[in-house]
């Protein structure tokens, strides 16, 4: 398995979207928040986006007021992580247009919809945003 967790949080601290592929307790999920939180927005621009915590390497990235944070294993590929949170965002401006905190907080299961059509038990399944947006459109049209 490559991906442990993905996090969206904004500039506040606060999670506006979590998914988690593997099991862990509710106060063992907040607890790594939290701890993951701090560390990544007290890091200046200057820094890295990579950050060693635990057992996970943190791959993050700050898009407009939004933190797009994924935890992967130690031996994942950082640059093509990256390239995955920038897959997301740009598969989120596809669809709400200029994606911001409260499209994803308006829209949560849509957002998540699109995680679960990209990722499926922590491996990255599809890249496609077209494939990805499809099964969405198509339930925009039905309601």
């Amino acid at each position: 398995m490559g991906i442990r967790f993905i996090l969206l949080v904004n500039k506040q601290g606060q999670t506006r979207l979590a998914q988690y592929y593997e099991y862990m307790t509710l106060e063992e999920c907040r607890a790594l928040e939290g701890e993951i939180v701090r560390k990544c927005l007290t890091r200046t621009d200057q820094q890295c986006s990579f950050v060693e915590h635990r057992n996970y390497k943190v791959v993050y990235r700050r898009y407009a007021s939004l933190f797009f944070m994924v935890g992967v294993d130690n031996d994942e590929n950082e640059l093509a992580i990256l390239e995955f949170i920038h897959l997301l965002v740009e598969t989120m401006d596809r669809h709400f247009g200029n994606v911001c905190e409260l499209d994803i907080m308006f829209h949560l299961e849509k957002a998540h919809f699109m995680l679960e059509e990209m990722v499926m038990n922590g491996c990255i399944v599809e890249t496609s945003k077209a494939n990805i947006l499809h099964p969405i459109q198509l339930m925009d049209k039905a309601s």
